[in-house]
């Protein structure tokens, strides 16, 4: 399979050198080391004013330690962080995606069905599983390379069950094969997954290929077919934007097909990403504008890629969506060169990709905190989808009342204009449980008061054929006590192993929500409340979760849920005694509203 569309080095630098400088950049910012994920994440973090930052998965692989063999005698953790308040299993009518027992981490999700076969749905997730295989490769323990890989998962009874999990190298399973190498591929770590089916049942698949301390990374896209059994085949990988300048970056790609039976553009594949470019000389961020590509051949090439953005040149997030007509719409979260907030952007093409429209502000936003109470980082990357009728719907979320909110817009024209962002879900107030807390100082934790209100995060559209539009997120709608850590081996052994307790802190727990925007029903699809405290320092929860409508109008949801426990014995390098902790895994909920 060809792998295309290499951008040369000496193509990067001049374009990065042709860029104006981003907001607020003075000439005496320090230099970055931009080969290394770590030196690009602090670069953008770097720069004064700027609200766009990378992926949620990128910052959490550019924040984690070098890896390490395990010790000569398993760890026996002292404390485990946890909560009686966490679940012990993810309970009906929900179901745990991922299949995998050993305490390897999922997140980030996206879900889509066959447009012919209801019952056939695809989902992705970020895949730590070889953090947890207990195989060596020239002596060092597989969870010593482990890092995060392109998960999918196949279902052939709407959702109830799935295949399948990975054990080792040679039983890769879940793994997209080709982009990562215990994979077969050419770089360390791969994910932030998209999915996608085409109108004739192939479904693909859009990620991320990258190193950590050296420059390489691309977009990349596979293709699946199904056997006449079930099974989920997924062929080479093709490399879009591959390059190996530090000075440009490609992130937080997503896919679209054209699967309208009658649009001129059918099957017609669609890749959005974002391209972080840097200054070659000093590593300071320049731009990162949105980056378009196309397939008319099943995936096997794509067009050269094409910024689209216009002069909102400071992007990220961004989104396609087909209309039934075959028109193409890209969202995306962004910013021109002086304003002080950003907005949710839309451009749009006819013609299948060659020509797009002036970038157009649907309204503006003030990109969402963290959560009260919460460690976990976020964004206002918009999520939307079209219905048969034509019209658009947009998601995001945004800062009112001090609170992040999910609101929504809609366009019955083509995207020329939009209502007034409305709220997704009523507003509420959290719920207190758990208190008083008796603290190990001396005194309790007392619940707050007032308790705050409930606040959304990752909001996620789809529209089914018989025109219900379901929106969905997580909403914040309690708080509990949480005991921190006082003392502590460094990550990752302490991420699972507490030395010292601390002091207890509120922490608010999340509900995946979603509601059915035409008949007004809200439903709760999380069987428990979800501690995002579990897994990763509490630093990571995802990027974003996703939703899709099959053709016989079941919503299906997939979201990251912490409520399972496993046990823990190989995990990123560290070998652990037998464990129980609670573990990101990636659960659907279905329903129609």
């Amino acid at each position: 399979m060809r792998r295309s569309l290499v951008l040369a080095v000496t193509a990067a630098l001049a374009v990065a050198a042709a860029f104006p400088l981003a907001p607020a950049q003075a000439a005496s910012s320090p230099k970055y080391d931009i080969t290394t994920l770590a030196g690009k994440v602090a670069s953008l973090h770097g720069t004064a004013g700027l609200q766009i930052r990378f992926s949620s998965f990128i910052e959490e692989e550019a924040a984690d330690p070098g890896l390490s063999s395990a010790p000569a005698a398993p760890i026996s953790p002292t404390f485990v962080p946890g909560s009686p308040l966490d679940g012990s299993s993810v309970l009906a009518p929900a179901v745990t995606v991922n299949q995998d027992t050993a305490g390897a981490p999922q997140n980030e999700t996206a879900i889509a069905v066959d447009p012919n076969n209801p019952n056939r749905v695809v989902a992705s997730a970020n895949e730590y599983a070889s953090r947890t295989w207990t195989c060596t490769i020239s002596g060092t323990p597989c969870s010593a390379l482990g890092d995060g890989y392109s998960g999918t998962y196949a279902s052939n009874d709407g959702g109830a069950t799935w295949c399948c999990t990975s054990s080792d190298p040679t039983h890769l399973g879940t793994l997209i094969p080709g982009v990562t190498r215990l994979a077969g591929g050419q770089y360390d770590a791969g994910g932030d997954p998209a999915v996608a089916f085409d109108s004739r049942g192939q479904v693909y698949y859009a990620g991320l290929g990258f190193n950590r301390s050296s420059a390489p990374n691309t977009v990349t896209v596979s293709k699946g077919t199904f056997t006449g059994n079930g099974s989920l085949n997924w062929g080479a990988p093709t490399f879009i934007n591959q390059t190996t300048s530090p000075a440009v970056f490609n992130d937080k790609e997503w896919i679209a097909v054209d699967s309208h039976v009658s649009s001129p553009f059918r099957d017609r594949v669609y890749v959005t990403s974002t391209r972080f470019i840097f200054n070659p000389q000093t590593g300071a961020y320049v731009q990162s504008p949105i980056a378009f590509v196309s397939s008319s051949d099943g995936g096997r090439t794509f067009t050269t890629p094409k910024l689209i953005s216009g002069n909102v040149l400071y992007g990220q997030g961004s989104r396609p969506v087909v209309g039934p007509d075959g028109t193409l719409y890209v969202f995306w979260d962004g910013a021109k060169r002086q304003d002080a907030l950003d907005s949710t952007y839309m451009v749009k093409s006819t013609d299948g990709g060659a020509s797009w429209s002036t970038p157009a502000a649907v309204a503006q936003l003030a990109d969402s905190n963290p959560l009260h109470d919460t460690a976990f980082r976020v964004n206002s990357f918009p999520a939307a989808a079209a219905a048969p009728n034509g019209d658009l719907y947009a998601t995001w979320t945004t800062i009112s009342g001090g609170a992040s909110t999910a609101v929504y817009s809609k366009s019955s024209d083509g995207g020329t204009t939009w209502t007034s962002p409305a709220r997704v879900f009523t507003s509420a107030v959290r719920t207190p449980t758990g208190y008083p807390a008796s603290q190990p100082g001396g005194g309790t934790l007392s619940a707050p008061s007032p308790a705050g209100p409930v606040e959304d995060i990752f909001p996620a559209a789809g529209v089914g054929p018989d025109g219900h539009v379901y929106l969905g997120a997580y909403r914040g709608d309690t708080v509990s006590p949480w005991q921190t850590c006082a003392s502590s081996q460094p990550p990752p052994v302490g991420r699972i192993s507490c030395d010292v307790l601390g002091p207890y802190i509120h922490n608010t727990r999340l509900d995946y929500v979603a509601t059915d925007v035409i008949t007004g029903v809200t439903k709760t699809m999380s069987t428990h409340p979800i501690n995002t405290r579990n897994g990763f320092g509490g630093g990571f929860f995802g990027d974003y979760t996703d939703l899709t409508v099959g053709s016989d109008g079941t919503m299906h949801a997939l979201f990251t849920d912490s409520n399972n426990q496993q046990k823990v014995v190989w995990f990123y390098g560290a070998q652990f005694v037998p464990t129980p902790i609670n573990q990101e895994d990636v659960v659907t909920a279905t329903g129609r509203f």
